[in-house]
């Protein structure tokens, strides 16, 4: 068979899909992507956004990036190992690792890269890595790459862990992953349950804030902090694509491992680093959200309108308990017409079909900023009833 014959056969299947106007995917956008954005000339509620402070669009932090592309010039032109690093990643990773209250912290060029690049390092020939079923796709990659085993155990189900553990040699080097904020459910890793778990059995934790940064816990280090357990989690992992309005990843921790992940980890050592204006951008975020509390208080006051207002539509939630809400519809072509229908009311969400989510399982994914204001997220409630009701699916 010719290599390219799957290429061909996926397109037929794409090329139909738009032909028929239900192709939901890479839809551009004309304007920055705040709270309300342009889309072929129209003016939409953006409710699909991981920008759950709204700070993409806060003038200091563009103000910051451009001030460090003046400076520094648009590219440290390789990688971090080498001639990439500038005074201000150094800056960076001394300023998270504080906020972390972690000893130590090493930037990637991307959230994906650093769940890829500190996994395979650290989890080596006759090591495990343990991950939730519905981790992100990053962590299972890092996984595969690692030249260790993976084994997974059932969403957030402490008893399937304790059986994966203890099916384990107790002289093997284990990882436990989970992401903070399940990033399709919108649920939490139930850590208070889960540190005593990995602990027995001699596993060291990571825990995937990519979400849960600048959204949970007290000064919005994220879901450790959450519930006070930054002490015994071993690595938080995060990203500056969601609330800190920029592009690059990070892990941190105590500083042994640290060091050891800056050196062995290819995807660092064999990537260009950040961009300077993504750099700024993020140490400009990282100062708003220590100083300006009271946007989370405002993102978490729209969370709990629409964690409340949804459900008594009829809609299915699950068991969201975050600004990741889904709607759970269930059968592929009812949740690609629900789509459609909100985006030509001017409502803009994601749609998630199989792979991403299990056979029959599909859903619609909003996510709520704190830019957000009340009128806004109430015209989104009656067109989420209106269309609900047209689709059948309410």
């Amino acid at each position: 068979m010719d290599l390219f014959k799957k290429c061909e056969d996926f397109y037929s299947i794409v090329a139909r899909v738009k032909d028929e106007g239900y192709y939901p995917y890479f839809i551009p956008i004309d304007s920055q992507p705040d709270h309300d954005v342009v889309i072929d000339g129209r003016h939409m509620i953006m409710l699909g956004s991981n920008n759950y402070l709204g700070l993409t669009a806060d003038p200091r932090v563009k103000e910051a990036a451009v001030k460090a592309t003046e400076k520094y010039g648009t590219s440290c032109t390789g990688s971090r190992f080498l001639n990439g690093t500038l005074d201000i990643h150094i800056e960076l990773e001394e300023r998270l690792a504080s906020f972390l209250h972690k000893e130590d912290c090493i930037c990637f060029p991307t959230g994906y890269q650093t769940n890829l690049g500190s996994i395979a390092a650290l989890v080596q020939r006759g090591d495990y890595v343990i991950t939730d079923k519905l981790d992100h796709a990053s962590i299972i990659d890092g996984a595969f790459l690692s030249r260790g085993a993976m084994k997974r155990f059932v969403h957030n189900d402490m008893d399937s862990l304790k059986r994966v553990l203890a099916s384990l040699p107790a002289d093997s080097g284990k990882l436990v992953v989970v992401d903070g904020i399940f990033s399709m459910e919108g649920d939490l890793a139930p850590l208070p349950e889960l540190l005593p778990v990995a602990k027995k059995y001699g596993a060291r934790i990571l825990v995937d804030e990519a979400h849960s940064v600048g959204v949970m816990g007290s000064t919005g280090a994220g879901v450790v902090e959450h519930f006070g357990a930054t002490d015994e989690v071993d690595l938080i992992m995060g990203t500056f694509s969601k609330s800190f309005a920029s592009l690059g990843g990070f892990v941190a921790g105590e500083g042994k491992v640290i060091t050891f992940i800056r050196h062995n980890a290819r995807s660092l050592i064999f990537s260009a680093s950040i961009t300077p204006a993504s750099v700024a951008a993020a140490l400009k975020a990282l100062e708003i959200i220590i100083s300006e509390p009271e946007r989370r208080s405002r993102l978490w006051q729209n969370t709990r309108m629409m964690l409340t207002r949804l459900p008594e539509l009829g809609f299915d939630i699950g068991t969201s308990e975050t600004p990741v809400i889904p709607l759970h519809i269930g059968d592929d072509m009812k949740t690609l017409f629900f789509w459609k229908e909100l985006h030509n009311a001017g409502v803009f969400v994601n749609p998630v079909l199989p792979p991403a989510v299990p056979p029959s399982k599909s859903l619609i994914r909003t996510s709520y900023m704190a830019t957000h204001t009340s009128e806004e997220l109430d015209r989104a409630l009656q067109i989420f009833k209106q269309v609900g009701t047209i689709t059948g699916v309410l």
